[in-house]
């Protein structure tokens, strides 16, 4: 993989009577969706396959930066007949895009983990594991939960240990024997419990929660957000809502939450939802001999980014970093383009100056080329 290596320990880049200090850093994304509409712009009837590389061209230099990307999956592999809402099935296809662009870890419990049922549930898993994209959130039946939950990962010196819950499944039933992991404290203790057993200098929960569409989260979010923090998390993020929701980063308790990070990628264009964020989180790591190693976080910072439907000709999806593209006329041209681009980046970074806590927009970016392929 990019970056995720099962044991990979780094040399130090500094150290002081013995201290050495690792760096890692993280990015986690929003909502990865699949509508009709994007189903229809990826495929090339010319050669009857999905091509999908268009769409993450320019944000792929951000997400293939860190040493881990995690972002959530909100459809099902589960085959043909390829459909969008409501019950999500993609092309197989888009996994090789989701890795080339630079994803590296994937959460699949969520809403609409079993619109395919139970071949949908294995099938997503199956090819996931081909694509060698670590996962976490939904399994094949209780052997594996056990084996494979929490998801352990060792990166850079780091070791890193990452949880997935959804609230439900839109009342479709998950068959016997697969398992999708639901949101329930005393399970959430309990893994917490056992995620301590593995060693971690990180307990990262990624929680599917909260109300379609508002702006604030909830007090169950909250709720459970500080149960988890109580428990051992360092880091809760939120996905489902479909709109961005603050975040807060606890200094001094050492913990960050996002209660939502929007749609990374989807077909929904209306106010709030055509887009999202992603947080960056840089950890710091000093072991000191004959003592236990201290695992802080170092700095928090978001970006925002936004999908771009071309106004003509067969419809092409593109996620672009706002601030990159907001002054650009070469490839958002359009008088409404332009109108809802610099919309959502206002309302965007309105709302997290007045709600965030001690969490800035991030400004060290890596070049992007802007020419329309």
């Amino acid at each position: 993989m990019k970056k995720v290596a099962t044991v990979v320990l780094v040399c130090c880049f500094g150290s002081l009577r013995g201290q050495d200090t690792l760096s890692l850093s993280l990015l986690f994304t929003g909502d990865i969706m699949q509508h009709d509409t994007q189903i229809a712009s990826a495929l090339d009837a010319s050669l009857g396959h999905y091509d999908y590389k268009h769409c993450f061209q320019y944000i792929k230099p951000i997400l293939s930066a860190p040493d881990l990307t995690i972002g959530n999956l909100e459809f099902t592999l589960g085959g043909p007949p390829y459909k969008g809402y409501p019950q999500f099935s993609a092309p197989d296809e888009i996994l090789e895009s989701l890795k080339d662009a630079g994803f590296d870890v994937l959460v699949t419990a969520n809403n609409h983990s079993v619109d395919r049922g139970r071949k949908g549930v294995e099938r997503t898993i199956d090819l996931l594991d081909s694509a060698q994209l670590l996962h976490t959130g939904t399994f094949k039946d209780t052997l594996d939960w056990l084996n494979e939950y929490p998801l352990v990962m060792e990166v850079k010196g780091f070791r890193l240990a990452l949880l997935n819950y959804t609230y439900g499944t839109n009342g479709l039933p998950v068959y016997a024997p697969n398992m999708v992991n639901r949101i329930d404290t005393t399970r959430i203790r309990h893994d917490i419990q056992k995620a301590k057993t593995k060693n971690p200098d990180v307990i990262i929960v990624f929680m599917h929660w909260g109300l379609e569409y508002q702006s604030m989260p909830s007090a169950s979010q909250k709720n459970v957000a500080d149960f988890c923090f109580r428990h051992g998390a360092k880091i809760v993020i939120g996905s489902h809502p479909h709109v961005l929701q603050p975040m807060e980063w606890r200094k001094e308790q050492d913990q960050f939450v996002a209660y939502s990070l929007g749609n990374f990628v989807s077909a929904q264009y209306e106010r709030y939802r055509n887009g999202g964020a992603m947080v960056h989180i840089n950890l710091e790591k000093m072991t000191i001999p004959m003592a236990s190693p201290v695992v802080r976080i170092k700095d928090v910072s978001y970006s925002l980014e936004w999908v771009f439907r071309s106004p003509v000709g067969k419809r092409t999806y593109h996620i672009l970093p706002v601030e990159e593209f907001e002054n650009d006329s070469l490839l958002v041209r359009g008088k409404i383009a332009r109108q809802n681009l610099l919309q959502f980046r206002d309302d965007s970074r309105a709302l997290y100056k007045k709600e965030n806590k001690n969490v800035s927009e991030w400004h060290e970016r890596p070049s992007v080329d802007i020419r329309e392929h």
